[in-house]
């Protein structure tokens, strides 16, 4: 049951260990114990053999040894005729009946037996089927019995009990010891973890010290401390972030904030109709930068699996979406396809093309090829361009050119922001290039080959499409 599992690593470890040592040492001792007895008893058996023999040899030439020298453990010795009578024995066995009524056969004249009696012990007897040569006419066969009382360690259970103790104390050693590698390798995931403890949210700079160079448990903390600095970088940019947007929210919401406190101030001096136009531009301000937002938030979001692109299709489709405002020449080779996800790519060509109708004069061009490994797309406008020491500074956050601010009031300053970090997410990049007029915007992405391994899409790219974001440059 669950409920009776051990939940200390320590103890589950110790006692799988003591249990396999258990089974294990089990085995061997087991297999030990019969190797010993087999062993001690194909010795006496040998010796039994021998003694066997040599009254054989005695009894043919008629003289009979009563006692036996060689092996000294071999003293029980009978000649039995077919009758079952003990014609002769020796000193020890002299005074006991036949041992045992096991006859070998003609063809297999020699066995082993062990007899036990119920008081006395146990024997372990060779019996050998031959015939006297020197009584004429006596065809009868004889028997010789050579028997050795059996030790201890074969007639008791005293070698189990022996092995039995050895067995629990190597696995009582295996058990300590198993607990004692688990403790120390333990108290180091210990120190780690009372270090992580002391970690303030406060304070994001500590680092894990790894003081166990070379070992898992160094690698754990290295580990952890990449995760802190990740966690630092993106509470920085998090901080960042909600002090830009709050800047940016706070200026909409106090120019209007003026505005109606005004109108009610002094209303025969302000023009209702003006003061609501100019509130609702101001709310459509605070659509759009709220929007943007929550893009921005989404981006971090976890992202659906990936689908091969066609880079040329998309950016057919999208260049036809919006010829209505500036003419856009689109410009796609066959077969341009990456790994991403379709919401976001469209998106991110989407902001490109609003960007460049935006500042165009007459003409927007869109393009889409393949250059090397990459996919490569284009977008450019006749424009008045952006100047070289501002081609960087468009893509922060609520950055928003001159130019921008003057044709389009409204925009958040977030577009080429959001369309960089989607690009980024698709291990890509978008960069503002040269152009012999106007701007352009060069988005490069790695192509989907087959042949290779797929790209780990970055995992702060999945979000569901608001209503359009407003770039401004």
């Amino acid at each position: 049951m669950p409920a009776l599992r051990p939940r200390s690593t320590r103890v589950r470890y110790t006692l799988t260990a003591a249990a396999l040592s258990l089974i294990g040492l089990t085995i061997i001792g087991l297999s030990l114990g019969l190797a010993i007895r087999d062993n001690i008893r194909d010795s006496i058996f040998a010796d039994t053999q021998r003694s066997a023999l040599q009254w054989i040899a005695a009894a043919r030439t008629g003289s009979v040894p009563h006692t036996v020298s060689t092996p000294s453990r071999v003293k029980l010795l009978e000649l039995v005729d077919s009758r079952g009578r003990v014609l002769d024995a020796s000193a020890a066995a002299s005074t006991m009946a036949p041992f045992s009524t096991l006859r070998p056969t003609a063809t297999d004249r020699l066995d082993n037996v062990t007899v036990c009696r119920s008081h006395g012990g146990c024997v372990l007897l060779t019996v050998v089927r031959f015939a006297l040569q020197n009584t004429p006419g006596n065809t009868d066969p004889h028997f010789v019995y050579a028997g050795a009382m059996a030790p201890a360690i074969l007639s008791t259970h005293r070698l189990e009990f022996f092995i039995a103790i050895g067995v629990l104390s190597l696995t009582a050693v295996s058990a300590s010891v198993t607990w004692g590698v688990v403790s120390r390798s333990l108290r180091r995931v210990e120190a780690v973890r009372v270090q992580i403890a002391k970690l303030s949210g406060g304070d994001m700079s500590v680092r894990l010290s790894s003081p166990f160079g070379g070992s898992e448990i160094s690698a754990l903390a290295d580990t952890a401390n990449q995760a802190l600095d990740r966690l630092e970088g993106a509470l920085q940019q998090q901080e960042q972030f909600a002090s830009e947007a709050s800047h940016e929210l706070r200026t909409p919401i106090t120019s209007l904030h003026l505005q109606l406190e005004e109108a009610l101030l002094y209303p025969e001096d302000v023009d209702p109709h003006e003061v609501i136009r100019t509130a609702l531009s101001a709310t459509d301000r605070l659509n759009a930068v709220i929007n943007d937002l929550l893009l921005l938030a989404r981006l971090r979001a976890n992202p659906a699996p990936p689908e091969p692109i066609d880079v040329g299709e998309l950016v057919t489709q999208e260049a036809a979406t919006h010829a209505q405002r500036v003419s856009v020449v689109a410009q796609a080779a066959p077969g341009v396809r990456v790994h991403g996800h379709r919401m976001q790519l469209t998106r991110l060509i989407d902001n490109l093309l609003n960007n460049a109708q935006r500042h165009a004069y007459s003409r927007v061009e869109i393009t889409a090829e393949r250059v090397d490994d990459l996919a490569v797309v284009s977008v450019a406008d006749d424009g008045d361009g952006i100047p070289p020491r501002d081609r960087e500074r468009v893509f922060e956050r609520f950055t928003r050119l001159a130019d921008g601010q003057r044709r389009d009031p409204k925009g958040s300053g977030l577009g080429l922001a959001i369309s960089a970090d989607i690009a980024h997410a698709h291990n890509g990049t978008l960069k503002a290039e040269d152009a012999p007029q106007g701007a352009r915007f060069v988005l490069r992405l790695p192509l989907l080959d087959p042949g290779r391994t797929r790209l780990r899409i970055g995992a702060a790219s999945s979000f569901t499409e608001p209503p359009g974001s407003q770039e401004d440059r």
